[in-house]
């Protein structure tokens, strides 16, 4: 395992990092797997594990908390909110309200009394830079965060966010927690060179594209993972995003088997290639998903194999636009850009 500084905290951590969002319902991942996975990626050298208060309504959290008993202090724990937990208007965003209230939820289902990362899991358009700062710092100096970050902002309100924390006196987001693969390169064009700018570390989530560079997904096979399940459309080759990611990912498999690859190595290698990123999210469902993922500890790509991708996606496109996660409101709601 290779390890990085996460952006300018000083906090060295693996370029692999344990996404816990399948342990329960979403996932189907009992206690017993969780701990199974915790334990096997801890052995591995895997120093991070990464959970939300969203993920299965809180149960992924709850599974966190009993797998990493009695060895907290050996790993940089990390948490998000401000996604709904429940029908509640106030119960998300980004307020000081809900921020105090959801904090001590997570501690309390985490079984700890700090979490060392704390990200606030989407933009809150309806919330300003200033009310969301302050409440993350007042959290910081009562020692129950070590560090705050955002999870898939925009490029402009990561910028907006840095200058009103220097504007306020406020401490600012160190980390920011994009969507990032071989097939949704877009951030290189805007995030990645803001959070280089800002020295915030990247904790990169879906590299392998929702499976889509699991070497699960081939022309001519029926697609049976468990994303596809759970959202179809994805995976719909009728769909021309579809057929597009299924066309790339055909050109892809013939890089990875000319390099001696897994199409698991061939995508997380590529997302921890890039300067701007800290750690690659893996998500597994399973002990062997967990195996797969982790033979890409390693893997280096050849200025030769990056190139190929390059050709086969470019630089800073997203063969799925209509999935990315940072867009900004008025393209999505038209209420929002009619007078």
């Amino acid at each position: 395992m290779h390890y990085r500084t996460l952006g300018r905290t000083g906090v060295q951590v693996s370029t692999l990092a344990l996404g816990a969002m399948n342990f329960g319902a979403i996932g189907r991942t009992t206690q017993d797997e969780a701990t199974a996975i915790v334990d096997a990626a801890l052995e591995a050298g895997i120093n991070v594990i990464d959970t939300a208060d969203m993920y299965s309504g809180g149960e992924s959290e709850e599974m966190v908390g009993r797998a990493i008993a009695g060895r907290r202090d050996d790993i940089v724990l990390a948490t998000k909110a401000g996604l709904p937990m429940g029908d509640e208007r106030n119960h998300r965003g980004s307020s000081r309200r809900w921020l105090v209230t959801e904090l001590d939820n997570s501690l309390r289902r985490l079984g700890v009394d700090h979490v060392d990362l704390y990200q606030i899991h989407r933009w809150d358009p309806s919330t300003g830079d200033e009310e969301t700062l302050s409440a993350l710092t007042d959290l910081q100096r009562a020692g129950k965060i070590r560090y705050f970050g955002s999870s898939t902002f925009p490029a402009y309100r990561l910028v907006e966010a840095q200058w009103a924390a220097r504007e306020h006196h406020l401490s600012r987001y160190v980390t920011e927690q994009p969507s990032y693969s071989i097939l949704q390169r877009g951030i290189e064009t805007h995030v990645l060179p803001v959070t280089e700018r800002y020295g915030l570390g990247v904790l990169a989530w879906s590299p392998l594209a929702s499976g889509w560079l699991s070497g699960a997904v081939r022309a001519g096979r029926s697609i049976a993972t468990s994303r596809s399940t759970l959202i179809p459309e994805r995976f719909d080759t009728a769909l021309p995003a579809n057929r597009a990611r299924l066309e790339a990912v055909e050109q892809l498999t013939k890089v990875a088997d000319d390099a001696g690859l897994t199409m698991i190595q061939l995508a997380l290698g590529f997302v921890t290639a890039h300067p701007a990123v800290t750690s690659a999210l893996i998500g597994p469902r399973t002990l062997d998903h967990l195996h797969a993922q982790l033979a890409a500890a390693d893997t280096v790509l050849s200025a030769d194999v990056l190139d190929a991708i390059d050709a086969i996606v470019a630089p800073g496109t997203d063969l799925a636009p209509h999935e990315k996660y940072d867009t900004p409101p008025a393209l999505l709601d038209p209420s929002l850009r009619r007078r």
